[in-house]
């Protein structure tokens, strides 16, 4: 509430914050990229149990594509950093890629 001049007494709303948009992280299919290290990755950066890793990777191998989670922007810009920073540093064709939700 807020006291004005004349001491009324307005009831105002508390402002709702927006959330802001979310973004799918996709994990694209390759013929090169071990399943393991597709694993490996899932539940280090997407903090995944492994049984829900390999489901993801699972998808990625039969359907092309998977998703490893929905984050804001540059939350999931940083998750795709990591998994294409840890593919290029183990020599893996892994892509990683984000869309709006």
């Amino acid at each position: 509430m807020t006291q004005h001049a004349n001491n009324t007494a307005i009831k105002t709303k508390p402002a709702k914050t927006k959330l802001p948009p979310l973004y799918k992280v996709l994990l694209l299919n390759d013929d090169y990229t071990p399943m393991e290290f597709v694993v490996d990755c899932i539940t280090q950066f997407f903090n995944k149990s492994r049984e829900q890793a390999t489901k993801i990777m699972l998808q990625v191998h039969t359907e092309g594509v998977g998703v490893c989670g929905l984050y804001p922007q540059d939350i999931a810009e940083t998750k795709m950093h990591q998994v294409q920073q840890a593919a290029k540093q183990a020599q893996h064709p892994l892509q990683c890629t984000i869309e709006p939700v």
